[in-house]
């Protein structure tokens, strides 16, 4: 389903976590992001693509290394791959594969590709790294936090930010990595908005927007949360912690296992570390 349409991005939205693909074309390439979950949905975008790219290289980025966001990788056998160090050097690469393959033969599904973990062409190592292609400039920044290997990635002149795991309309933190990091990561955003004009940003699940006050109310929402989980942690409120679970959009077992996995993060880092 697309979810959001302009002169030079398409997003694709999965009905499986509101997951996003992005498709971006300017006069110098075609950049296609995380294409993901179901096979009629990666075949959408696979049309899409043919129909659009003319003779444009294609590339491949990849947000980060979990399963969703790599699923539909060898969909596009074409194209230049791109994604950071840490996702070439992912400690978990097959379990991040059996995950699939779990997912897929719970729900019957058949894909017409085969599934591997993405191997790389262009691999990201420091903020500011530039693929320029013609007039089109894509400049990377490190993103960890929610995963160790996230990546957040502008595109130029059109202004449009691929956040990954960050910034959603409606999604709290998932912090898999580290608070810490998470805290750099937003850091890092509220920094590129001032450094860069941003027309579009598109999470990896949730809404696209071009709204520049919706931009900041999503980067003030996660630091917010941020910042009173951590406390609440620290200080052992068990009435904060639950009042924090329940913000939550769509809670169920998997919200309460990511809420109960932040919690240990947060321990890790500021208690465990100073004990």
């Amino acid at each position: 389903m697309i979810q959001y349409r302009n002169e030079h991005a398409t997003v694709f939205q999965s009905v499986l976590y509101q997951t996003t693909s992005t498709v971006v074309q300017t006069e110098d390439l075609i950049l296609v992001v995380d294409p993901n979950w179901l096979p009629n949905e990666v075949e959408e975008i696979q049309q899409y693509v043919n129909r659009i790219k003319g003779e444009r290289d294609i590339y491949l980025l990849f947000t980060h290394g979990d399963f969703d966001h790599i699923i539909g990788y060898q969909a596009f056998p074409d194209a230049q791959t791109i994604g950071s160090a840490g996702l070439q050097q992912h400690p978990q690469k097959e379990r991040k594969l059996q995950l699939i393959r779990e997912f897929d033969a719970k729900h019957y599904v058949v894909r017409n590709y085969p599934l591997s973990f993405p191997e790389l062409d262009l691999v990201i190592h420091k903020d500011g790294e530039k693929l320029q292609v013609g007039s089109t400039t894509l400049t990377f920044y490190q993103a960890p936090g929610h995963t160790a290997d996230g990546l957040i990635t502008i595109v130029e002149p059109q202004g449009i930010v691929i956040a990954g795991d960050y910034l959603s309309d409606f999604e709290l933190p998932f912090i898999y990595q580290s608070a810490k990091g998470y805290r750099q990561t937003l850091d890092k955003v509220e920094h590129l908005y001032e450094s860069h004009r941003v027309n579009l940003l598109v999470p990896g699940h949730g809404a696209a927007t071009a709204d520049s006050v919706e931009m900041q109310r999503r980067l003030k929402m996660a630091s917010d949360y941020l910042d009173r989980l951590c406390r609440a942690v620290i200080e052992n409120d068990e009435l904060a912690l639950e009042a924090l679970k329940q913000e939550h959009a769509f809670p169920s077992s998997f919200t309460e296992e990511c809420h109960q996995e932040n919690i240990q993060v947060i321990r890790r880092e500021f208690i465990d570390a100073h004990v």
